[in-house]
């Protein structure tokens, strides 16, 4: 992981240097209208209250349970013993991004959704209530975690997600079976190099040319900026967008040309 400084750092290059947020001066009409149809979309869906009232709660839990988290490299730690309050602190992606997660699942129709990292669900919640169509596959190496990941499935009333616990070399690739060619997949349980990689690897297998691969904070680390740049590079790849804590990957054969864009957001 970089010290934190050397992220801040990354941060204010990538805001000083990216393309402007708005759209203006952006020649590739699939990307301009991603800007002005998700980025600059700042509707208050009313799914958002009710999740964002479950991560408060979170936020204030007191309640401490017993974590084996096989996603190592993840920001959260490796104590045996942690406070939920913390979990959601540190492991649930924050609002502006979990609910753009939602604008992308609704607007493209993604489905199904594979996430490989559930945590405590509030990422999976803005997936899974994008679409009642949308079916949710989520993955959690920690049992006691993604325990408390479906009563929040249940609280919230989403039936379409269905969260498997264990090793994500064991579960992605069944996973991935069960969805067959899934509409998005939110790469969030694993923040090293060679497993993003391999995971990347076993998702491709499963793509269809409508399938949209997320990726979480792809400058964590020099070995995620290193997966970053060679998942430019792969010959399926035709268009990728760079909003510095997630990278967006799209496969749409009618790019006659890779288009590689970084986005102020």
């Amino acid at each position: 992981m970089h010290p934190p400084f050397i992220i801040a750092l990354k941060y204010i290059r990538y805001w000083l240097s990216a393309s402007n947020g708005k759209g203006h001066g952006t020649h590739s009409p699939f990307v301009y209208n991603f800007i002005v149809k998700l980025l600059n979309d700042k509707r208050e869906y009313a799914e958002f209250s009710s999740i964002e009232s479950l991560r408060k709660k979170l936020l204030l839990s007191n309640e401490i349970i017993e974590v084996d988290d096989f996603g190592a490299g993840s920001v959260n730690g490796t104590k045996k013993k942690r406070k939920i309050a913390e979990i959601a602190r540190l492991a649930a992606k924050p609002k502006k991004y979990a609910q753009l997660l939602f604008k992308i699942v609704r607007y493209y129709n993604s489905t199904p959704v594979v996430e490989l990292g559930t945590s405590l669900g509030i990422t999976t919640a803005y997936l899974a209530s994008a679409s009642q169509k949308s079916n949710v596959i989520s993955l959690e190496g920690a049992p006691r975690i993604a325990d408390v990941a479906r009563k929040n499935m249940a609280a919230l009333g989403l039936e379409n997600v269905k969260i498997i616990t264990g090793n994500f070399d064991d579960t992605f690739s069944e996973a991935l079976k069960t969805a067959g060619h899934p509409g998005l997949v939110f790469f969030d349980g694993n923040h090293r190099y060679q497993p993003t990689m391999h995971y990347f690897n076993q998702a491709l297998d499963h793509l269809s040319e409508k399938s949209i691969f997320i990726f979480d904070d792809i400058h964590w680390s020099e070995g995620m900026e290193k997966a970053w740049e060679e998942i430019k590079g792969f010959p399926s790849v035709t268009c990728t967008i760079d909003l510095f804590f997630i990278g967006l990957v799209f496969f749409n054969p009618d790019f006659k040309e890779k288009q590689h864009f970084v986005i102020r957001y």
